[in-house]
């Protein structure tokens, strides 16, 4: 039996119009609960959900947007712009750590399930080069677990690998690589990248990865307290991704397919540009039942269905 309407439990989605934000929205309009969709500027076409325009740097809104909720998904971060994937400046993302602390601060009643956006880069061995954003993540998952500790809140914390792919809703493909290269593309433009293509990258769909967090959402009793991988856990050479993209793209225009080059690396690439990156995500999965189930070559004619001229 469906409970009624005001005995649903209520989530609150913080930056929910963002890539993976729509698509965690869209698999949550499956299930029995309330919603509360939060953004900065952008309504989903949602007609069921409240929504909340909020300037979530400011605590008193993130204490609104927190009032009541049994549960929280938290995917926000500042953004400095609207900068594509890896432009110059593009480092100056912020996570806004600060609305975690207040997310915890502002708790009253029972522990809310929280459920944080991290990254696989913080799964990187210590002692490697990490970034201001790896290191804010990291910082991030370190107060979730305190506050875990302490009782303020049930915290997980999801480390997705390279998410790509149309999100429902919106039909955003986002600021990646995969979206970044397929314009290219389609512009008959040399798809670029900054060593030999011999590089990989665990690539994840938006789709799956929404379902990685709804599934974190109803499990925690197993993961609280934890960092967890969600992953393909087949990583795939990013030069061959690229080809197959130039491919793809080809066949819908009748053109050659354009070239894949090396070129060299900004000033501004730093190490996690070279590095191969795995996501395992059989703890994940044997905790929750979670699989990824989008193939990538499916994920990729998505991706070029969206961006099509």
């Amino acid at each position: 039996m469906v409970p009624p309407t005001e005995k649903r439990p209520l989530v609150a989605v913080l930056g929910a119009s963002g890539f993976l934000g729509a698509a965690v929205t869209a698999e949550l309009t499956r299930l029995p609960v309330r919603l509360r969709l939060v953004s900065r500027e952008r309504r989903l076409p949602v007609p069921t959900a409240e929504v909340r325009l909020a300037d979530l740097t400011a605590p008193q809104a993130v204490r609104e947007a927190l009032d009541g909720a049994d549960a929280v998904i938290h995917l926000a971060a500042h953004l400095s712009d609207e900068r594509s994937w890896r432009a110059p400046g593009s480092e100056s993302e912020q996570l806004s750590t600060g609305l975690l602390d207040t997310l915890v601060r502002s708790v009253r009643g029972r522990p809310p399930i929280v459920v944080f956006a991290s990254t696989v880069q913080a799964s990187a061995p210590p002692g490697l080069p990490r970034n201001d954003y790896v290191r804010q993540k990291i910082a991030a998952e370190e107060l979730l677990a305190e506050a875990t500790r302490d009782g303020a809140v049930r915290g997980i914390a999801l480390r997705p690998a390279t998410i790509y792919g149309r999100t429902p809703l919106t039909g955003s493909t986002g600021r990646g690589v995969v979206a970044a290269m397929a314009r290219k593309a389609f512009a008959d433009e040399p798809i670029t990248m900054w060593h030999d293509g011999t590089v990989e990258r665990d690539l994840v769909h938006v789709t799956d990865t929404a379902r990685a967090f709804v599934a974190a959402m109803q499990a925690p009793e197993a993961l609280s307290g934890g960092q967890w991988l969600v992953g393909t856990g087949r990583p795939a050479q990013l030069g061959e991704v690229f080809r197959t993209l130039a491919d793809l793209v080809a066949a819908r225009t009748g053109r050659p397919p354009v070239p894949v080059v090396t070129v060299p690396p900004p000033d501004w690439a730093d190490a996690t540009d070279f590095g191969d990156v795995n996501a395992d995500p059989s703890p994940f999965a044997a905790a929750t039942g979670w699989r990824p189930l989008v193939r990538l070559t499916d994920g990729l004619s998505g991706v070029l269905d969206a961006l099509a001229p």
